[in-house]
């Protein structure tokens, strides 16, 4: 089932990035989960994505616990169910679906492990709009360009998340995403935020005008407020580059904001 993240895969060494948190290492195809079983979360996901190769396949898979940890260490089924809550896949579904089509359907429908799931708030997890189409412009990019790309994302696991049904749901999310750019590595981070979506002080509602946001960030910012190593990634960071002003974070409102 597994051949996991590949560091070499850019052509330049890119190590997965290191939790400060014991984390198991959980090999799918295509990507990677270093799932953090205290918080019942992935402290990590990494995916290596061939924009040459990539297939458009029909949504299949159903959502399944991973038999190699124990059901405890997972945030499973009894989370999601009669509430607001979807399970967001921390690897998309589409990412790791490139190869062959047979390749590309069973690495897809290995994103459907609890272990890759995070919960996200229904408009969150679904908009368009509220997404910024930023993980599609991710791909779209990839598949326009044939260029290869490694993303990593994953919960901020905060410890002002609220807790619900034993878990705390997380608040804000990260992601990051990598490319070459002739013989150099370059990247991009960014942080997802549903605070003002999500009160479970009387269960879990959610506001319906609730605000999301999305920002660009710094990836030395994401490094030092996860705890997480990213090894060459904010040196990478195309915010930090020669005649750009001093990186800050940037809000986000439409895709033309992001800076690639």
């Amino acid at each position: 089932m597994s051949d996991g993240y590949d560091s070499d895969f850019l052509g330049i060494p890119l190590p997965l990035p290191a939790p400060s948190v014991p984390a198991t290492r959980l090999d799918y195809p295509r990507f990677s989960v270093l799932l953090d079983e205290e918080r019942r979360f992935a402290a990590v996901t990494a995916v290596v994505i061939d924009g040459a190769t990539l297939r458009d396949l029909p949504r299949s898979g159903e959502w399944r616990l991973d038999p190699r940890v124990d059901a405890d260490a997972q945030a499973g089924p009894e989370v999601y169910s009669r509430n607001d809550l979807d399970r967001g896949h921390l690897v998309r579904r589409r990412d790791p679906g490139w190869g062959s089509t047979e390749e590309a359907r069973d690495a897809t429908e290995a994103t459907f492990f609890y272990t890759n799931a995070a919960p996200q708030v229904a408009g969150f997890n679904q908009s368009k709009e509220l997404w910024l189409g930023l993980e599609d412009h991710v791909l779209e990019y990839a598949e326009t360009t044939d260029q290869r790309i490694s993303v990593f994302t994953a919960p901020v696991r905060g410890e002002d998340d609220p807790p619900y049904r034993g878990i705390r749901v997380p608040l804000r999310f990260w992601k990051i995403a990598a490319w070459r750019q002739g013989d150099a590595l370059a990247a991009a981070g960014f942080v997802l935020d549903q605070s003002d979506l999500v009160d479970t002080r009387q269960g879990l509602t959610v506001p319906p005008l609730g605000a999301f946001r999305t920002f660009q960030v710094p990836i030395g910012e994401i490094a030092d407020e996860t705890g997480i190593e990213l090894g060459p990634l904010p040196t990478a960071d195309v915010l930090t580059r020669p005649g750009l002003r001093p990186a800050e974070v940037r809000e986000l409102a439409s895709r033309s904001d992001i800076v690639l």
